[in-house]
């Protein structure tokens, strides 16, 4: 099963610590080692950005930045066996920045990629 893990945070008024990229890079390494991560990138602030909309029949296009308290910030496509081992992942992940960046803040939402096993005949 391959699931998106969507990386949301505040933007930080501080770079990161020292050792936290090298400690991601290990971890993402762990995860490609074991046949679990596909494919990872971290994404530019929404003022870059642009969302296009359907409403009443009118397609419309808004520029960022957008309104929301938490940017997306990255994100991640994992193959695992189950949801939890999504989670097991995700969470050793926001560990590394629990741990190496004390009073940061954020959230992965993890979801279920949909494969040709979901839609059965």
């Amino acid at each position: 099963m391959r699931y998106l893990m969507i990386l949301k945070a505040e933007q930080p008024s501080t770079p990161p610590p020292p050792g936290l990229m090298e400690a991601i890079m290990k971890l993402g390494a762990d995860a490609t080692a074991a046949g679990a991560l596909l494919d990872t990138a971290g994404l530019a602030p929404s003022v870059t950005g642009a969302r296009v909309s359907l409403a009443n029949g009118q397609i419309g296009v808004t520029d960022g930045p957008f309104a929301e308290a938490k940017e997306t910030i990255s994100y991640a496509i994992y193959e695992v066996r189950s949801k939890a081992e999504a989670v097991e992942w995700a969470s050793r992940f926001l560990a590394l920045h629990r741990d190496m960046w004390p009073g940061w803040e954020g959230d992965t939402e993890i979801r279920k990629v949909f494969g040709p096993e979901d839609f059965g005949n």
